[in-house]
């Protein structure tokens, strides 16, 4: 397991002075790192059909980019471009390991880890993103530019799939190390160039637009066939125009709106399911065929413990503690009673179940059941 330090700093501390405030640089973030990944398992990754991935190549001043899968690189050469992979939690446990040292910051916020090989010079070229991001440096060295958000800069696409900004004045300027962690916020540009072939590893933010939220809302309502109040007028008079929107029609349009996003309850079944739901494909295998109860209780009585799925988002919802608890499961919502927060917490906050926990489960039905149906669809597994 990684731990990370934040040098001078508390997490705390960190949230109040940095988190989408100012960049910074966390020297030795992680030490004696140790890459989870090679570059060939990268490569690997990268052959899959499932899996997301892209080469982005800078030769004589010309931007390229490609999209995976990849079953070659040898036409590449030896310089100026990268291999970036999403989702590598997905897919790879070892690599996975990585986002829960960030986990001070709650899970629906997280993304997802992106890996990057380089070869010397390459790079993406000078951008910005609009999430957090946290940046690692593997094997290799890398020479990093940050600015602070600038509403002067220019994009440009010097390729019809890269966005890249103008020449901005960096805050940072760096050569990053093995371990070495810098912190970026969303709006501020950045620019990194492999010195030689090297590794980097990118715990991303969901930063979720009010488009997004919008769309993801109607589509529940869709779903669930949720109607809500319509619109009246009562107390309608004569208007100047009849080809008018007046204000108070717009007004009382506006309310209507407000009246639903500001139903609590609405809005945490919803958003508990759409912010739980993964972005990018899960690893799930289900049994075959699927366990009954009576055989998962008999594993975790031999002292069985299971590990969650990568990429899978556990998340609650309590809105007071008199109140059954919420369950989102990769956009799956369960009704929990208020007495099994103990056991909500370990699937929301934990990547494993020991064989304490698993003993936990093992000793109420209720508990049983759900684990079983949660094995069941291949968000949890057994390990040795």
């Amino acid at each position: 397991m990684y731990q990370l330090f934040l040098n001078e700093l508390t997490p705390a501390q960190f949230l109040a002075e940095y988190w989408q405030k100012n960049p910074l640089l966390i020297k030795a973030g992680f030490k004696n790192f140790i890459d989870p990944i090679s570059p060939d398992e990268l490569a690997g990754l990268a052959g899959e059909e499932e899996i997301e991935s892209r080469i982005v190549s800078n030769k004589n001043a010309v931007w390229d980019m490609e999209t995976g899968p990849f079953e070659d690189f040898s036409h590449l050469g030896e310089e100026g471009w990268t291999l970036l992979v999403q989702a590598v939690d997905h897919w790879h446990p070892h690599s996975a390991a990585l986002i829960e040292p960030f986990r001070f910051i709650p899970n629906w916020r997280i993304d997802d880890l992106m890996v990057s090989f380089s070869t010397a010079g390459g790079g993406v070229g000078p951008h910005l993103d609009q999430y957090d991001v946290f940046i690692i440096q593997g094997q290799g060295k890398r020479h990093w530019r940050v600015g602070m958000p600038d509403s002067s800069l220019q994009q440009h696409c010097p390729h019809p799939r890269l966005l890249q900004v103008t020449p901005f004045i960096d805050c940072i300027d760096v050569i990053t190390e093995p371990g070495d962690i810098l912190y970026i916020p969303p709006g501020c540009p950045h620019d990194g160039i492999s010195l030689d072939p090297s590794l980097n590893y990118s715990v991303g933010f969901r930063a979720p637009a009010q488009k997004d939220l919008l769309t993801g809302l109607a589509d529940h309502l869709i779903d669930q066939d949720i109607t809500g109040r319509r619109f009246t007028d009562p107390e309608r008079q004569i208007p100047a125009s009849v080809g008018a929107i007046s204000e108070q029609d717009l007004s009382q349009v506006q309310d209507l709106l407000r009246q639903l996003v500001e139903d609590k309850n609405l809005a945490a079944q919803w958003f508990g399911s759409y912010i739980s739901h993964a972005k990018h494909e899960l690893d799930t295998t289900e049994p075959d065929p699927h366990y009954e109860t009576d055989e998962i209780a008999e594993y975790l009585e031999e002292g069985s413990v299971l590990a969650k799925l990568g990429g899978l988002r556990t998340l609650y919802y309590q809105s007071n503690p008199a109140e059954d608890i919420q369950l989102f499961i990769n956009g799956d919502r369960f009704l929990v009673p208020v007495t099994e927060l103990e056991t909500v917490k370990k699937l929301t906050d934990q990547i494993s179940l020991s064989q304490e926990d698993c003993q936990h489960f093992a000793a109420d039905n209720g508990r049983l059941q759900l684990l079983t149906l949660l094995i069941n669809k291949g968000y949890w597994y057994f390990t040795e």
